[in-house]
């Protein structure tokens, strides 16, 4: 036979030969159609992925279908809008004016030194106490740009356009409280005198010892609250999708878990019960815009340590005093104290076997006011 006559193929490559025909065909797809279909589903994976953290957009009130206005508002030079609540002698009158701000998951109703001062210190001492309602809070708009400047300067203006003179004095309460170290950093020659009521710490302040902030950390808090702190600091974009997922426990704060509450807090409760009025206004613009952004703010990147200030009054014009307690399960004693034993021009007060909410017991708040207006000797 000639060279090209046809070869003799045994059945078996032949059945071979089939065999590896119908495996590179078995899927029924063209070729490269698996990788397209893995490439499709990761970008709808990473798609819903993004959905599910971005927070929903805030209610902003008197906007388009938003919420309405029920208190007196300013409105700042970025446009935006503060709400505020007077308290005390008319303003006009007033011998001192304090700025009140208020802590976490809280507004402007919330002005403790206000609601629990009793009536004659007002008139005595001739006191105007304006609260106000952080960004996001209540019925102030959101700062999408809060920096640990930013509230500082709101709260300067604030104290302009209701004229309450070169100088004021600032209260802040938990949270509140670690806003007021941002006025003595950016406000010192505005103030007349500044009180810090169990204020938050960041862990991650410079200057604060490694072995006390983890022992306050790992020892004191409890674990579902150590990671949501983490996620605030390490991966604040991930705060509304942590604070709401099944799977993970959200912080105490925004469940509102009575795990972070002392004895004497839980004693304090039917104090609280007035909340029930004005607890809706708290989160109404908005989970995320309200307690979610505090958070990060709290325990995010600040550009400067309370532990490096100066003394604002190094002539004693005025004073500055921070309470704690030592039954504080939110907020721990520990790092608060160090802080004063670093910067001795802070007055520094622990009240024994007392809990985080101590200045709502009677008297408490009566103390802390006369303290900071007339001096530790005369309160």
């Amino acid at each position: 036979m000639a060279d090209g006559a046809s070869r003799k193929i045994s059945p078996a490559s032949a059945r071979a030969h089939t065999r590896k025909r119908g495996q590179n065909s078995s899927s029924g797809f063209p070729p490269g159609i698996m990788t397209g279909i893995l490439l499709v589903s990761l970008i709808g994976f990473l798609a819903y992925a993004y959905k599910a953290i971005q927070p929903p957009p805030a209610k902003i009130c008197d906007s388009v279908n938003g919420l309405p206005v029920t208190a007196p508002r300013i409105k700042l030079r970025d446009g935006r809008h503060l709400a505020y609540k007077e308290h005390g002698v008319p303003r006009e009158k007033a011998k001192y004016k304090i700025v009140y701000v208020h802590g976490v998951d809280s507004c402007r109703h919330d002005a403790v030194v206000a609601t629990e001062l009793s009536p004659e210190l007002f008139e005595e001492l001739g006191l105007y106490i304006v609260s106000f309602d952080r960004p996001g809070y209540g019925e102030s708009d959101p700062n999408p740009k809060i920096t640990d400047k930013s509230t500082a300067l709101d709260i300067e203006e604030l104290a302009d356009q209701l004229e309450l003179g070169s100088k004021f004095y600032v209260i802040g309460f938990s949270l509140g409280g670690e806003i007021v170290w941002t006025c003595l950093k950016y406000l010192p020659h505005r103030l007349a005198g500044a009180t810090l009521i169990a204020p938050v710490v960041n862990y991650w302040w410079s200057g604060l010892p490694v072995n006390l902030t983890n022992e306050a950390y790992y020892h004191f808090q409890p674990p579902r609250d150590q990671w949501a702190v983490r996620v605030s600091h390490y991966a604040p974009w991930l705060m509304y999708w942590w604070n709401t997922q099944k799977w993970f426990p959200p912080h105490s704060v925004v469940t509102g878990n009575p795990s972070v509450m002392s004895r004497r807090d839980m004693e304090l409760v039917p104090k609280l019960a007035s909340r029930g009025k004005h607890a809706a206004q708290v989160r109404q613009q908005g989970l995320y815009v309200s307690v979610l952004r505090d958070t990060i703010f709290a325990f995010g990147n600040w550009n400067f340590s309370p532990l490096e200030l100066q003394n604002p009054f190094p002539d004693n014009s005025g004073a500055v005093h921070l309470w704690h307690s030592d039954d504080d399960l939110l907020v721990p004693s520990s790092l608060n104290r160090y802080i004063a034993q670093q910067l001795p021009w802070i007055h520094y007060h622990e009240l024994p076997g007392r809990g985080h909410m101590f200045p709502y017991e009677d008297g408490i708040a009566d103390i802390i006011v006369k303290t900071l207006i007339l001096g530790e000797k005369q309160a």
